[in-house]
């Protein structure tokens, strides 16, 4: 797309018809749903009108297209000129040499220089290593044969070598379809070493310092970058620029992992805890799930919160007191006073919170849950949740989604690929839902469990996931345990006056303690939009 800045009109003409092809397509897609937004942008409702229209705008080939042309008129960010240090592009030639002349071409008009390797001349990436002056102490940058940096790229990463003290920094990147339109943008989390376990977002789209030794062990791989990548970690987690730099021919694809390769042997006692009011259908099914749960050292807490059902008082009082304890806990609902309660009296080295509308749907979900809890690293985990139907309900949570907080991937089919398949990867979260939630029961109280006076409904598994990611405990999404949950079907919603004003005193205090209608979460990204949980283009 080339544009003549002397003449804005051509511009601006372009976006107008861009813009316009991008409303066709999203009203046929869905007419009744583009009016429907369009009629809460009217009446000024717009985080709900733009959720809505992100929704639609999915459906449109043209939205990059759009994003692309008001990139154009934004400066990209830089620094001072800079003689050094040195960024060396190296590139692999083995896979599509008839594309290597445009790459090249690309870094000369950049005055990148490059070293070319899978060629006869140097056919191996160590020959290539052994042209390289070390002593220089370069950067190096690799690339594929076919791929393309954008204007200003080495400025760009120049300028944040003097402010990281990473020895690797990547960027986004988009894919360069048969006739070079760029398409499929990458707008990448800040590091997530949980992710990059299961999906390589930075191969390809990065630059990193090293050394001979280094590049001759980490060649004899195919993933030689991403072996580097890993031992560079050591020495400080990547730093991410958060600017569309890289314009590619392929890119690695995510690893969906099948399980968790190292259960633990011998797994700590878990303490169950199930709050619950009437609704002994749910319950029923909650508690035989657990029961059918292969795990060696359970206790279950049911904390019954003023049941008044006969049925489900006669159930509560039939429970074998030698598998279940039952606490009465009066007045109003308050979940985080119901669960800090029984965590007090919790003999297991785990708690597990756990709604009492969770239908179990296979039997190690506990055992690969709390796996990953013991980490030293790790604070909350939370799995997998589907709604009744199949579809996603929780896949994690982003911090400033509706400038308060989101389920990721929500409403998307498990198979669907969705954003880069990140609702089936392991990964780093800001938060996880305490609808199903392993913690460390030291770690909880070491936070002060869960916040009883400004959160006793909503948002109270948030606020205790960012105290424990404070600590250096990082709250983790595990795919590989998932659970139905049929939300809130025992408690209902909160459509009444006393309800609607605790909730927005509980939004109050989260954009209060949290800035969650200021910050971008660092597992998101400030190009993908606020107003939905499907990781969609913000415009």
């Amino acid at each position: 797309m080339r544009l003549n800045r002397k003449n804005p009109y051509p511009e601006k003409a372009l976006g107008f018809w861009l813009t316009l092809s991008v409303h066709s397509d999203a009203f046929c897609a869905d007419p009744r749903a583009y009016l429907t937004a369009l009629w809460w942008r009217l009446r000024r409702k717009r985080l709900r009108s733009r959720g809505q229209f992100a929704e639609l705008f999915k459906h449109s080939r043209r939205i990059y297209d759009l994003w692309i042309l008001r990139e154009q008129g934004v400066e990209m960010v830089a620094g001072d000129e800079f003689v050094e240090p040195v960024i060396l592009a190296l590139v692999d030639a083995s896979a599509a040499q008839e594309a290597l002349t445009q790459t090249l071409q690309n870094l000369s008009a950049e005055e990148v220089p490059a070293l070319v390797f899978g060629t006869g001349g140097l056919p191996t990436l160590i020959e290539a290593a052994r042209k390289i002056d070390w002593c220089s102490n370069p950067w190096l940058m690799p690339l594929s044969a076919g791929d393309r940096i954008a204007p200003g790229t080495a400025k760009a990463y120049r300028a944040r070598m003097s402010q990281s003290k990473s020895t690797i920094i990547y960027a986004d990147d988009d894919l360069l379809n048969k006739v070079g339109r760029r398409t499929a943008p990458h707008f990448k989390p800040d590091w997530n070493s949980e992710l990059f376990q299961h999906f390589d977002y930075l191969s390809g789209a990065c630059i990193f310092r090293t050394s001979f030794e280094e590049m001759e062990q980490a060649s004899q791989a195919d993933e030689w970058v991403k072996n580097l990548v890993a031992r560079r970690v050591e020495e400080g987690k990547p730093f991410h620029l958060r600017q569309m730099l890289h314009h590619r021919r392929a890119r690695p694809l995510p690893k969906v992992p099948a399980m968790l390769e190292r259960m633990s042997r011998n797994p700590p006692p878990v303490t169950i805890i199930v709050p619950t009011r009437n609704r002994v259908d749910l319950l029923a099914t909650c508690l035989s799930g657990i029961a059918s749960t292969d795990y060696p050292h359970v206790e279950v807490i049911v904390v019954d919160n003023d049941s008044d059902d006969p049925e489900t008082l006669s159930f509560l009082n039939r429970l074998d007191p030698r598998s279940h304890r039952v606490l009465r806990h009066k007045g109003i609902f308050n979940y985080s006073a119901i669960n800090n309660r029984a965590a007090g009296e919790a003999r297991g080295q785990l708690l597990c919170l756990l709604n009492n509308d969770i239908e179990v749907i296979e039997p190690k979900w506990l055992t690969t849950m709390a796996t990953q809890a013991i980490r030293d690293d790790v604070g909350a985990v939370g799995a997998r949740l589907l709604y009744p139907d199949g579809r996603i309900q929780h896949a994690g949570v982003v911090i400033g989604m509706g400038n308060a907080a989101g389920h990721c991937h929500r409403f998307l089919d498990p198979d669907e690929e969705g954003y880069f398949r990140r609702h089936a990867l392991p990964q780093f979260t800001s938060a996880v839902t305490a609808a199903c939630l392993v913690v460390q029961r030291d770690r909880f109280f070491a936070v002060g469990g869960l916040d009883e006076r400004n959160f006793p409904v909503a948002f109270n598994d948030v606020d205790l996931c960012m105290r424990l990611n404070q600590r250096g405990w990082q709250s983790l999404y595990e795919p590989r345990a998932t659970l139905i949950h049929h939300e809130s079907v025992s408690r209902g919603f909160d459509r009444d006056p006393v309800g609607a004003a605790r909730f927005a005193g509980e939004l109050a205090a989260l954009k209060r303690l949290w800035k969650t209608d200021e910050v971008v979460d660092p597992f998101h990204h400030p190009e993908l939009s606020r107003a939905s949980e499907s990781f969609l283009l913000r415009l």
